[in-house]
């Protein structure tokens, strides 16, 4: 797809297998996952919110979240202009390597003794950080897309301190431990999505069912077209686009760092048969030599440790020897029970 961001057809290296098909008219009516005001001055409140999303859903969507709307549109604008280009002009970022800092790339899912399958999807993932310059590695054309991201690196920045402090706090910790534990270099990915629409959405999936291998994701999904879907007590739950709000999820590091109190839960990506769709997900971890584990002050004798410590470069070691597959990382690294 890469070479051609809007196939005309569902072609047979599309199509997944039965059993893994999104079967869309099973998705569960439930109202999707919390919505929360940050702009709610009881702290009290806010931080039970908080807390319960991160138990019970492991996602829940921010708004007043004081990240300006008009940046928020020129960076899904730069980002729509970039899969708009002609497929000669994004040809230079395609990589099948995806240890590359700046990449244009599909996934697949793979299922024994089948052919990979390719995802109905485009991505294009780069570093991302909040005062450093990293604008240099990015595209030139759009002309927007660097001014654009720079922008909107500053602000996410300062979202994900404030939102990695309310997840410390609702776990009932110092609001600067996460941050603390998750070191002072995170390692920071942004990854734009393109889906574009599909003739047979019930035969394929935009992205395979997964969940986050950092800690925090704050994702910003174009209006009016639904395609993220999460896991909710056994049943697929649609997450609406709401106007001005952000996804957030948390991904298996802050699971392992809560001793398993807060969720990373799995997730995917659904098609559209009429609209494309673009999200952007902005992503914050563990640079490769910090070590992850269970916060202490989380373990007593009534919560055994659920995780044993390990570097995040062995984490990353597993998750991509587990490419194209329903990755279980986070559950290599559980203790004896």
């Amino acid at each position: 797809m890469a070479n051609s961001i809007k196939p005309i057809s569902l072609t047979p290296n599309f199509i997944v297998p039965e059993d893994k098909r999104p079967q869309l008219a099973h998705i569960s009516p439930l109202a999707s996952i919390p919505i929360i005001d940050l702009n709610d001055h009881v702290t009290s409140s806010l931080l039970q919110k908080i807390s319960q999303a991160c138990e019970e859903y492991g996602f829940f969507q921010v708004i007043n979240h004081g990240v300006p709307e008009e940046l928020c549109e020129k960076v899904m604008t730069a980002v729509t202009q970039f899969f708009e280009l002609p497929p000669e002009e994004r040809a230079e970022f395609f990589t099948e390597d995806l240890t590359k800092q700046v990449k244009l790339f599909n996934y697949y899912l793979k299922s024994e003794g089948q052919e990979k399958v390719t995802m109905w999807s485009e991505l294009f993932s780069h570093p991302w950080h909040p005062f450093d310059d990293f604008t240099h590695l990015l595209p030139q054309n759009p002309p927007l897309y660097r001014e654009a991201f720079a922008e909107y690196a500053k602000e996410i920045g300062g979202l994900m301190n404030r939102l990695l402090s309310l997840i410390s706090q609702g776990l009932g910790l110092d609001k600067g431990c996460l941050r603390k534990r998750i070191g002072d270099n995170p390692r920071l990915r942004a990854q734009a999505n393109f889906y574009p629409s599909c003739p047979d959405p019930e035969l394929t999936l935009g992205l395979a069912v997964h969940t986050d291998l950092n800690a925090l994701t704050v994702l910003q999904q174009s209006a009016g077209v639904t395609g993220l879907q999460v896991i909710k007590d056994g049943k697929w739950v649609a997450v609406d686009p709401i106007p001005n709000a952000f996804v957030i999820n948390l991904g298996d590091q802050i699971q392992v760092l809560s001793n398993g109190r807060f969720k990373s839960v799995h997730h995917r990506a659904v098609t559209d048969k009429t609209h494309p769709r673009v999200s952007l997900a902005m992503f914050y971890g563990p640079n490769t030599e910090d070590v992850i584990g269970p916060v202490e002050d989380l373990i007593d004798g009534e919560h055994p440790p659920v995780y044993r410590s390990y570097r995040y470069a062995e984490f990353l070691e597993k998750f991509y020897s587990q490419e194209g597959t329903r990755r279980m990382v986070k559950e290599l690294f559980e203790l004896p029970k």
